[in-house]
C-alpha cells in the first residue's frame, strides 16, 4: 500500500511539475525554452509513479534507524542546495552540497572534497561554457 501511495504522490507531483514549467520565464534566450528540461524531467517521473501504482512490492521494509537519518539528511541537504543556490554561486554550494552527500554515502573527507570540486568544476564548464546557461559564479563578483 505505500508503493502505492507514494507513487500517486509521485505521479501528482510530476503532473503539477510539468504544467507548471510551461509558464517558466528565462532572462536569456534557449531554443528549447526554460520549459524543456523540467518537462523532460517530469515524464519518466511520471513513469515511475505508475510502476509503483500497478506493480508494488508486496511486502515494502521502511528503513529505520541510521539510513532513515541519512535519507532525511538526503533531503534536507537538497533542500538547502535550492536555497542558496543564487546566494553562494554554483561553485560553493555545489562543492558544499556534493560533499555533504558523498559523507552521507560514507566517502571520506579528502575524497569528499576532491570528487565535489571536480563536479562542481566540469558541470560549471558544461553549462556555462557548453550550453550557454549562465550561471552565477560568486555572489556580487562574478556572475
Amino acid at each position: 500500500m505505500s508503493d502505492r501511495i507514494a507513487g500517486i504522490v509521485i505521479l501528482c507531483l510530476s503532473i503539477w511539475y510539468g504544467y507548471t514549467a510551461g509558464s517558466y520565464q528565462a532572462g536569456f534566450t534557449d531554443p528549447l525554452g526554460p520549459a524543456a528540461f523540467p518537462q523532460m524531467l517530469s515524464v519518466p517521473a511520471a513513469l515511475f509513479s505508475l510502476f509503483l501504482i500497478f506493480r508494488p512490492d508486496p511486502k515494502p521494509d521502511w528503513v529505520t534507524g541510521t539510513p532513515a537519518l541519512r535519507q532525511v539528511a538526503a533531503v534536507a541537504m537538497l533542500i538547502f542546495y535550492a536555497l542558496f543556490l543564487e546566494e553562494l554561486g554554483f561553485i560553493l554550494a555545489t562543492i558544499v552540497a556534493v560533499t555533504v552527500l558523498a559523507r552521507l554515502l560514507g566517502a571520506g573527507w579528502l575524497k569528499s572534497v576532491v570528487s565535489a570540486s571536480a563536479t562542481s568544476l566540469l558541470l560549471f564548464g558544461v553549462f556555462d561554457l557548453v550550453l550557454g546557461l549562465p550561471l552565477r559564479v560568486v555572489p556580487g563578483i562574478l556572475s
